[in-house]
């Protein structure tokens, strides 16, 4: 009876809404995953403000956040990996983004000096994010070779002679 009441608050059949309770929890790599999608929508929805070569610049860097957000959580990057990636997706591209977007009309102009600052940033964004993919998947290779010779040395049979029952060349 007292379960009834409770949920009578959480369902309102007027909207046919169910409220989720506060217990739901996003992981970290969900999280993030969310504020890309966003930067994502929000790199779309300013499009008609920027030159046509700051908004596939943009775009670009979206994409490849998605590549190393897929390739930080396959292979288990390091803790300041995933810091950086967030960070890029939360401050490093928006903040200047916002800053661009707020300019005047003259100032968006295709050769004027506030586009060709947020296109070099982008360019240094782009780089670190070559330079963090690189060091994800480096990693993993990595620690895919040490586990290779873990595995060689742990399994590997000695090498054994029938004359004296002793190793290959010892005595």
């Amino acid at each position: 009876m007292i379960r009834r009441f409770v949920d009578s608050f959480r369902s309102r059949p007027e909207t046919g809404v169910v409220e989720t309770p506060d217990s739901v929890v996003e992981t970290e790599a969900e999280a993030t995953a969310r504020a890309l999608d966003e930067l994502g929508v929000r790199i779309r929805s300013l499009g008609a403000l920027m030159p046509p070569l700051v908004t596939s610049r943009l775009r670009q860097l979206d994409d490849l956040l998605r590549v190393v957000l897929v390739t930080a959580s396959a292979e288990d990057a390091s803790t300041e990996q995933r810091f950086l990636l967030d960070t890029m997706i939360r401050d490093h591209i928006p903040t200047p983004l916002e800053a661009y977007v707020a300019l005047s009309a003259d100032d968006r102009r295709s050769d004027s000096r506030a586009t060709g600052l947020l296109l070099e940033q982008t360019a240094l964004i782009r780089e670190t994010l070559d330079d963090l993919l690189n060091q994800i998947r480096t990693h993993a290779v990595a620690e895919l070779s040490v586990h290779g010779r873990f595995l060689a040395d742990k399994f590997q049979a000695p090498a054994l002679t029938l004359d004296s029952g002793s190793f290959a060349g010892g005595r």
